[in-house]
């Protein structure tokens, strides 16, 4: 068996075209364009790609861009400042902080700051919460993302298809165990701590496989079942300046249905839902 690719970066593209339609008839209609604040601290190189990455998709998608780019130096009580003014901005419909963040700040604290309504990031404790208890808002941009990916894929059904996650961070580990448990797969997150036999034996019984842990080529792909579905997460840079995976790609293929290339698999869907997740926010502040 060959695996066929999932192509994200076309579904991203088909995505962004139908988000950009959608803002368009509303702007046509005499509404304001959304707008996203996007806070860049310090001059980390890959934080600079990743927001012009961001900004590169808002104009594709006819969003209003607002850049704050900051010195290292800023402290928490000016970033506090800055968050609590856009909060209060009706001209802004999310607010985008690009992390990892200098030494010395606080994530934890800057999520919570920012207004629930405004986390097109998805990762405020109340955005959170509502995906815990059924009644989703606005999710975390990579899980939601990959969902997109399996819907367009396997179909609108996924119920009863055992799910499996390796790695169980916040940003996707975690809220993507909620997606798929809302989407009716029985699921099961393996992490750092799982013992190994227990975790090759359940990546052998999986139909999907999402493999998030940031490690190049961690997953032996020797371990996916005939037929299932790898979603590979992690983009790694090798000694030679190569990208790849979490997963060993070449041997995964061999036993997949369907994979997830890196590059062109998830990160345009993360990207192309984010700038859904400031539609949808746009939408709620433009009907109030």
């Amino acid at each position: 068996m060959t695996a066929q690719l999932i192509d994200g970066k076309g579904i991203a593209k088909e995505l962004r075209a139908s988000l950009r339609k959608e803002v368009d008839d509303l702007v046509a209609a005499g509404n304001r364009a959304p707008g996203l604040a996007v806070i860049l601290v310090g001059e980390d190189p890959a934080s600079q790609v990743y927001v012009r990455n961001k900004h590169n998709a808002c104009k594709d998608v006819g969003i209003k861009t607002f850049s704050y780019n900051l010195p290292a130096s800023t402290s928490q009580e000016e970033l506090s400042q800055l968050i609590a003014k856009l909060n209060a901005d009706p001209e802004v419909d999310g607010i985008l902080v690009q992390f990892p963040l200098p030494e010395g700040l606080d994530e934890s604290q800057v999520v919570e700051e920012i207004s629930p309504a405004k986390d097109v990031d998805g990762f405020h404790p109340y955005n959170v919460g509502r995906l815990v208890q059924r009644i989703p808002y606005i999710c975390a941009c990579t899980p939601h993302g990959v969902m997109t990916l399996l819907h367009r894929t396997l179909g609108s059904d996924l119920k009863g298809l055992n799910a499996v996650i390796v790695g169980a961070s916040n940003i996707v580990g975690r809220p993507m165990a909620l997606e798929l448990l809302l989407a009716g797969c029985t699921v099961t997150v393996t992490h750092r701590f799982s013992r190994p036999e227990e975790q090759k034996a359940l990546i052998k019984a999986a139909d999907i496989v999402v493999v998030a842990v940031g490690k190049p080529r961690f997953l032996d792909g020797s371990l996916i079942k005939d037929g299932a579905t790898v979603i590979d997460v992690g983009i790694n840079r090798l000694p030679d300046g190569k990208l790849c995976g979490d997963v060993d790609f070449d041997k995964a293929a061999e036993h997949a249905a369907f994979i997830t290339p890196v590059p062109g698999g998830v990160g345009p869907m993360t990207v192309a839902t984010l700038m859904e997740n400031t539609v949808t926010a746009y939408k709620s502040h433009i009907a109030k």
